[in-house]
């Protein structure tokens, strides 16, 4: 970043760095205090964005009973989570007391749950009225039997979600003595890979907030800023913008080439590496972006490895065409950064993780570009796209936008920045 283009972040800095350290923490502290306060006066920008219908939810598990056809499946189990949440609306938790959906390949679904969160599981089901209860000393496997025959499910093979928990399992199949269990994976993401328009628009949303948040973010770094700081600022303007289920990752200097970060605190000096990986969610649809900045006048090193890391994402964007194995994708970026001079494969310096993963509901989903990965690609996926270069003991650089596939290729929810003197990027037009 170019302090040069923001004055008063200038101004600020050059004060700071005059001080004795504690003072310059002192500093940097009021000032991350008064950039959370001035993001108050962000607005939300989600007020026209409507969530999943009723009708969707319904349209969802048609679709899904005419997968579990075309697989010989006769019903399938969900426990809490997103694709609980996608079929049915219902927002909960796991515990040791069950909760679950049952969708059988013919007829409606039905719930079940303890007897004393009926009330509250009603609050978000969207779909379906069959709701039924256990009470603390009862069975609810046995209820899951009495839900299968009643719809004359009996028999045939009965698909568990990839998430349900094993004595979940167990405890059902226990009863359904001529059933065979089966992963009910190609069901839920036969469904859930390939994301609607409006599903898409309401990830678009998302990614507009956290990229509108960064432009603020980047605009009120100061020099002395804790990682801490620099959270708490993107976290308040993600949540001042409308984004819900926030988070947020910020690593300086050597932390930055660690992809996840470390333990080591950090702070913010002339020359730091502030890498960037946030998010948010609207009406349940996640974001998924990080940026790479340098406080100061960048290093002609670290403008090369910006760059270079600026041309893996767009050989990304450009290899990923319908028809196309996700893992050739991948494949694609680790032969430019090897041409590089870096890698190969996963070594370091280099690209020491997958080139980017599925997301929608949650942020890391099925499928990924990855090496060897050979689903193919087609229109209604979304991906992150981020191939980052780490070198250990100096710093990294990730940038990382995500796309949504469509008949004639791949677009952009947020389209990347092109230099580090404007490192942000803009929104793309669905």
């Amino acid at each position: 970043m170019k302090i040069t283009k923001r004055a008063f972040i200038k101004a600020s800095a050059a004060a700071v760095a005059t001080l004795p350290l504690s003072q310059s923490v002192f500093a940097a502290n009021n000032t991350a205090s008064l950039a959370a306060d001035k993001a108050a006066t962000l607005s939300d920008i989600t007020t026209s964005s409507r969530p999943i219908t009723v009708n969707e939810r319904k349209a969802r598990i048609k679709k899904a009973q005419s997968l579990m056809a075309k697989s010989n499946v006769a019903a399938m189990i969900l426990e809490p989570g997103a694709a609980m949440e996608y079929f049915t609306g219902i927002q909960w938790w796991r515990s040791e007391r069950l909760t679950a959906v049952v969708i059988p390949r013919e007829g409606d679904i039905a719930v079940l749950c303890p007897f004393f969160e009926e009330p509250s599981i009603r609050e978000s089901l969207k779909v379906g009225d069959d709701v039924r209860v256990w009470q603390e000393h009862e069975s609810p496997f046995a209820l899951v039997q009495q839900i299968l025959n009643d719809r004359n499910v009996t028999k045939g093979r009965l698909a568990f979600e990839h998430s349900v928990r094993y004595f979940v399992l167990d405890g059902v199949m226990s009863l359904m003595h001529q059933m065979q269990h089966t992963s009910a994976d190609p069901i839920t993401q036969g469904c859930r890979m390939f994301k609607s328009d409006h599903e898409i628009a309401l990830m678009h949303k998302a990614n507009e907030i956290t990229l509108r948040a960064y432009q603020y973010v980047h605009a009120n770094l100061a020099l002395g800023m804790s990682q801490q700081d620099v959270n708490q600022l993107m976290s308040s303007a993600q949540a001042q913008l409308g984004g819900s289920g926030i988070w947020t990752m910020a690593l300086f200097n050597e932390a930055s080439a660690y992809p996840h970060g470390s333990k080591q605190a950090q702070t913010i000096n002339n020359g730091s590496v502030v890498l960037m990986d946030c998010g948010c969610a609207v009406h349940g649809y996640q974001s998924d972006i990080s940026r790479t900045f340098v406080f100061g006048e960048p290093s002609k090193k670290q403008q090369k490895i910006w760059q270079t890391v600026r041309k893996g994402q767009q050989i990304a964007f450009e290899k990923a065409q319908i028809g196309v194995p996700a893992g050739a994708v991948d494949d694609a970026v680790r032969a430019y950064y090897q041409s590089q001079g870096l890698g190969p494969e996963y070594q370091l310096p280099g690209l020491s993780h997958r080139t980017g993963h599925g997301i929608g509901m949650e942020g890391h989903e099925p499928v990924n570009f990855v090496h060897k990965e050979q689903t193919l690609l087609q229109a209604g996926m979304c991906f992150s796209d981020e191939p980052g270069i780490y070198i250990p003991g100096e710093f990294g650089v990730r940038l990382e936008d995500c796309i949504y596939m469509t008949d004639k290729g791949p677009r952009w929810f947020t389209t990347p920045p092109d230099s580090l003197e404007s490192p942000i990027g803009a929104l793309a037009v669905l």
